[in-house]
């Protein structure tokens, strides 16, 4: 009887001290596990490119998720955000004007784009546009928001996400 108590007592001992190793590998620094918010300062839309490239001050994740709304208006001293990519067409069906983005893990081109003379658009359409750069960490795009969620609303992703838009972090 004393035998089997001291071989109990031995094993429920070693599996309390269980088994140490190395250390394992610390994670990549400079990647952030928390969506971000990033805002463009006012963004003029000019010739030849008729665009703008950003990098991130922080490079994200291959697996993080990067949606673009653009400033459209104000609504009762509420801002109007308006998802990208966005196009607005003639009558006849053909391309007016739009605004479009790619996206890396490092940065961020945003375009305006059209089939005629860009130059002639209104400069109320071409200057001082603002953005604002909504990256997702992947862990987070896939656990706990309903499949309903409308992307294109910026207010419900931020609603969706727990993001707290007070303190966005602004990219020249």
């Amino acid at each position: 009887m004393k035998r089997i108590i001291l071989l109990l007592l031995a094993v429920s001992t070693t599996g309390f001290i269980g088994c140490a190793g190395p250390e394992g590998p610390r994670g990549e620094t400079g990647y952030s596990a928390e969506a971000i918010v990033y805002e463009t300062v006012p963004i003029n839309f000019l010739a030849p490119s008729y665009g703008v490239f950003y990098t991130f001050p922080q490079a994200a994740l291959n697996s993080d998720h990067v949606l673009v709304y653009r400033l459209s208006g104000v609504d009762n001293g509420e801002d109007v955000w308006q998802a990208l990519p966005y196009y607005k067409y003639f009558p006849n069906g053909t391309l007016d004007f739009g605004f479009d983005f790619d996206a890396t893990r490092f940065d961020i081109n945003i375009v305006l784009r059209g089939t005629g003379d860009l130059q002639t658009l209104n400069d109320n359409i071409r200057l001082g546009q603002i953005f604002r750069v909504v990256i997702i960490p992947g862990q987070f795009a896939n656990k706990g928001v309903k499949n309903t969620l409308d992307l294109n609303d910026y207010n419900a992703v931020i609603k969706a996400y727990n993001i707290d838009d007070r303190n966005i972090k602004k990219i020249k």
